[in-house]
């Protein structure tokens, strides 16, 4: 006698049932995003970055040239076969370096960028919650570190601590947050008189919670949107700091420094300084497309 088969309750079925209008969401930002030559242009950028960082230690010719190794019989020679970007003058290869160095400006990046958040994205919340004398001691703070230009404060934090990627990060970090306060308060500021929040503040919900599952949550898309574009905007920060001889110190293989040693080298050896210029350009530029894109379909009035 055939045993009857027993069909298997379909659990994929039922969980798009009960996300049906999460999915068909997602679906509209996947096709508006991209729609748009630009976003996509900036997402292959970043992603492309992203391999050759995760990548780059498997697919440099010279790994041991980013500890600074010396050999002068190949220094300063021009793009070759052997040599796609060319050497410097102590005959690293620097198709290698600048390889190598993209793993270290993303990091860079990426640290400053969640610091400044983790600082600046719960004062923010707090301070547009709470109103009032919190309110006012807060944004007086953050407005003493917005009356001083980012970078300069940063050479100064610098100059205190002393020349290195770690000081360069900590000073960084120190003066980004005060764009994540403004950001939030003021998005906060616009929430709290929600329905939905005075109804959570009715049933007695304790104000963390309602800080961190109401308020928190709807201000998630303009900060994934400064994030995405504060990524390009700290590596570039970071490469000035390296430029000037305060961030990362050589041999350290990080763009900035190449680009401030290289210049003693120009305009006859131009690559030593056009191929870690031309990485930066694109990263910050990639990152900057690809929040232009997130903000066309994360704030639906910018589209407008």
């Amino acid at each position: 006698m055939a045993e009857k088969s027993i069909a298997a309750p379909d659990i994929g079925a039922g969980w798009r049932e009960r996300h049906q209008s999460s999915i068909r969401q997602i679906r509209l930002y996947a096709y508006t995003f991209s729609k748009s030559f630009s976003s996509m242009l900036g997402l292959g950028l970043v992603l492309l970055f992203l391999v050759i960082a995760a990548a780059g230690p498997w697919i440099v010719p010279f790994p041991e040239d980013a500890a600074g190794s010396v050999n002068l019989d190949n220094k300063l020679q021009a793009p070759s076969a052997v040599h796609w970007f060319g050497t410097d003058e102590v005959g690293n290869d620097i198709y290698t370096r600048v390889i190598l160095g993209a793993r270290v400006s993303l990091q860079i990046g990426l640290v400053i960028t969640l610091v400044a958040a983790g600082i600046g994205v719960p004062l923010g919340i707090i301070s547009g919650y709470m109103g009032g004398p919190v309110r006012e001691v807060i944004m007086r703070i953050t407005d003493i570190f917005l009356s001083v230009p980012a970078l300069v404060l940063a050479i100064a934090i610098v100059t205190v601590l002393g020349p290195g990627i770690l000081n360069a990060i900590i000073a960084l970090s120190l003066v980004w947050w005060p764009g994540y306060v403004r950001l939030v308060d003021s998005k906060a500021l616009s929430i709290r008189g929600e329905l939905y929040v005075e109804s959570a503040r009715a049933v007695g919900a304790s104000r963390t919670r309602i800080l961190f599952l109401h308020i928190l949550p709807n201000c998630v898309s303009p900060i994934i949107v400064k994030a995405s574009m504060d990524m390009g905007m700290a590596i570039l920060a970071a490469a000035s700091l390296g430029f000037i001889g305060l961030g990362a110190q050589p041999p350290y293989p990080e763009w900035g420094a190449m680009i401030s040693t290289g210049r003693n080298y120009l305009p006859t050896w131009w690559w030593y300084s056009a191929f870690p210029g031309l990485f930066i350009y694109f990263t910050v530029l990639g990152f900057n497309l690809l929040g232009d894109g997130l903000r066309d379909i994360l704030d639906p009035k910018s589209r407008g």
